[in-house]
């Protein structure tokens, strides 16, 4: 019976109490009102039709206006911007949901065209991305060597996050997410693909997690440990990235972020469908026993996949992306078993209501 499902039992991450365990994942939809990256109404309404969630974690957002690599994407850096998230998680909160902000910084997968004064975007090394990213049109641009980022430089980007977290509490946010996975600028020094650093930041083990621990800690600081999570991908290639032993380099971060007695830990499966591109793989499952806090695990799942995982222990709860986009009452089609919508990709990153407010509910239907 659909009510019996796992997913829909309650679990507690940290100080965040979930009625259920299907968390709507972070999802970047460019909507965003420009200029300015200002959260809008448009947002207002797409995260309040979500609020049945057991959490959401918000699209990325930027912590400064260096961190932007995409056009339309908000920030947490400016009043406007802030004021934006607030009517977001006041109407999330009146509907009876939890929303958490996820903290950004892309690092060398942004453009000079997005950066103040045209500067080359910041890394952890000069080396470049192979290809094109995006520039504030939409259109493409062949990726820039980047800035490696001076020693001295980190602890300016330490504080940006920490000064981002307090705008998101005041912002209302329940908590916040820090965004070290996805080949952006923390994953960036974390793998050894991206970070050829002599410098404390660089070189050991110790040295490529010293800025998230850094982060972290200025994080914590403002947010308490139980209402902060921490997002790896330690498998996805995208950007650019590898790393000559994705285990020994992950399973080592996570014992780290095990003693911050964190929320959670959200991993990401990217790449566990293509071994090899980003390092050698191995099964994202056994990072679970290393954390001992809950686990939200990610990508590509199924009803049926999450309630085995869920059951099994490998993970506390788990995030869906693309189904929360195409279901905005997803937990309710859940208790019902009902089908889901299918999703309109050609609507996913950027544009109007259509393809990000306008998907049907069941109540629609009746």
């Amino acid at each position: 019976m659909s009510q019996e499902s796992p997913l829909l039992s309650t679990v507690a991450l940290g100080d965040l109490h979930l009625p259920n365990r299907l968390i709507m994942a972070p999802l970047t939809r460019c909507r965003a009102t420009v200029p300015g990256n200002v959260p809008n109404d448009m947002m207002r309404v797409y995260y309040r039709q979500r609020a049945g969630a057991g959490l959401i974690i918000s699209e990325a957002t930027q912590v400064v206006p260096e961190g932007q690599g995409y056009p339309a994407t908000p920030g947490i850096h400016s009043d406007e911007q802030q004021a934006g998230w607030e009517a977001i998680t006041r109407a999330v909160h009146d509907a009876g949901g939890r929303i958490v902000l996820q903290l950004w910084h892309v690092g060398r997968v942004s453009h000079s065209d997005f950066q103040p004064a045209g500067k080359l975007p910041v890394a952890p090394s000069a080396i470049a991305i192979d290809g094109q990213g995006y520039v504030p049109s939409g259109e493409k641009k062949p990726f820039e060597t980047p800035r490696a980022l001076e020693t001295e430089e980190i602890p300016e980007v330490v504080a940006a996050y920490a000064r981002a977290t307090e705008r998101a509490l005041a912002a209302g946010f329940d908590g916040v997410e820090v965004h070290a996975a996805n080949g952006y600028l923390i994953d960036q020094f974390l793998r050894d693909g991206s970070n050829t650093r002599s410098d404390r930041y660089g070189g050991s083990l110790e040295n490529r997690s010293r800025l998230l621990r850094e982060v972290l800690v200025a994080v914590t600081e403002v947010a308490g440990p139980a209402r902060t999570g921490v997002r790896l991908s330690p498998l996805q290639p995208m950007n650019g990235m590898h790393d000559s032993d994705p285990w020994g380099t992950f399973s080592h971060v996570v014992r780290e972020l095990d003693a911050f007695d964190l929320a959670y830990l959200h991993v990401a499966g990217m790449g566990e469908d293509a071994p090899g591109d980003a390092g050698p793989a191995f099964d994202l499952a056994e990072l679970v026993p290393l954390f001992r806090g809950p686990v939200i695990r990610n990508y590509h799942y199924d009803r049926a996949r999450a309630e085995t995982d869920v059951t099994d222990g490998r993970a506390a709860a788990v995030a869906f992306g693309v189904p929360f986009i195409a279901n905005p009452d997803l937990v309710e089609r859940v208790r019902c078993d009902a089908a889901w919508n299918a999703p309109d990709a050609a609507t996913f990153y950027g544009g109007g209501e259509r393809g990000y407010i306008d998907y049907p509910t069941l109540a629609d239907s009746t």
